[in-house]
């Protein structure tokens, strides 16, 4: 059946400015790092992907390992692109990124520009694309020199297999020196993409001052601690959920006691908000105006829709922000 999209479906997104570039993003973006791999049913990924646009997100965050097995996800992904959407690749923003181990060989990861240049063909050639709209270097190389890495994301814009060039898990001194080469060369950085949650703040440590000071966009990825800032965990490990999975990459040491009382007692600020604990864990983000937008990865359309929910309040009250710092700065 030939997809067609929902003609309302830009009246209840928010889009916000990346940074001060004329790019706007959806407020929320959808992740496919993990349910979009060749172990996964196409299907389900079909039918979230339909869901998402219909929806007003925009924009599909991709890297060359995801799956798995690496790759898939960009070859799922190009699948779905060319049966379903291949009239509306203008409305659509697209990033892939490369920085972890790939393939064999001492050109398979990290961040030259052997690497870079050779990931971002191969990701192009499993999505069957001309240009990406965004390509990020994924994590910093201590090895090679951060001028080589970014001359590259420079290289690339130029030939016009990007259209923005972005850097993901850099920390504050090492994303301004990435921020001052990039603007010197003539392609400014567009975006970073950090992990950032309530559960994972190290980003409140300098770095959304500097993207704010910069005027560069900030994507937060992990926002909701792959599913432990979410009711899903409260009364154990449910089949299905990403602890439960072997490819997974939340293990079950990670949900211990500490973390359950605190999801519980945000879970109680939560419904106190009239709202589920993932839509406050995402509000909570998206309340900053540093940030562009949140990306989110989910299994099922009931999760995305669920997830959406979050935009319909991400106002906080002074009260609710000190119960929130009181229960994440507790200790056992």
């Amino acid at each position: 059946m030939n997809y067609l999209p929902d003609s309302k479906r830009y009246q209840s997104m928010e889009y916000r400015r990346c940074g001060k570039s004329g790019l706007k993003l959806p407020a929320v973006s959808l992740g496919l790092w993990h349910n979009f791999g060749h172990v996964d049913v196409l299907e389900n990924s079909r039918a979230i992907l339909r869901a998402a646009f219909d929806a007003g997100i925009t924009h599909f965050d991709l890297a060359n390992n995801y799956g798995p097995p690496p790759g898939s996800a960009e070859e799922n992904f190009g699948k779905l692109i060319k049966e379903d959407f291949s009239g509306y690749r203008d409305e659509m923003v697209i990033s892939t990124k490369a920085g972890y181990y790939m393939w064999e060989g001492p050109y398979g990861e990290w961040g030259s520009k052997k690497y870079l240049v050779s990931s971002l063909d191969q990701s192009l050639r499993r999505m069957k694309l001309d240009y990406v709209d965004i390509f990020y270097h994924h994590r910093p190389d201590p090895d090679t020199p951060l001028e080589e890495t970014m001359g590259a994301l420079d290289l690339i814009v130029r030939q016009g297999k990007a259209l923005y060039a972005g850097i993901s898990n850099y920390r504050p001194e090492e994303a301004a020196r990435a921020l001052a080469i990039l603007r010197e060369l003539g392609t400014p950085c567009l975006i970073h993409q950090p992990r950032y949650s309530m559960f994972d703040r190290w980003v409140e440590g300098g770095l959304l001052d500097l993207l704010e000071k910069e005027g560069v966009g900030c994507i937060p990825f992990s926002p909701l601690e792959q599913g432990l800032l979410t009711d899903k965990y409260i009364k154990g490990i449910p089949e299905g959920s990403r602890a439960s999975k072997s490819h997974g990459f939340l293990k079950k040491h990670q949900i211990t006691d500490e973390k359950i009382d605190k999801i519980l007692a945000l879970n109680k600020i939560a419904k106190e908000r009239g709202q589920k604990l993932a839509h406050m864990a995402l509000s909570w983000i998206l309340k900053n105006p540093v940030i562009t937008s949140v990306l989110i990865g989910v299994s099922t359309v009931e999760q995305l829709e669920d997830s959406l929910l979050c935009l319909k309040n991400y106002d906080f009250s002074e009260e609710e922000l000190q119960k929130i710092e009181e229960v994440l700065a507790r200790r056992r």
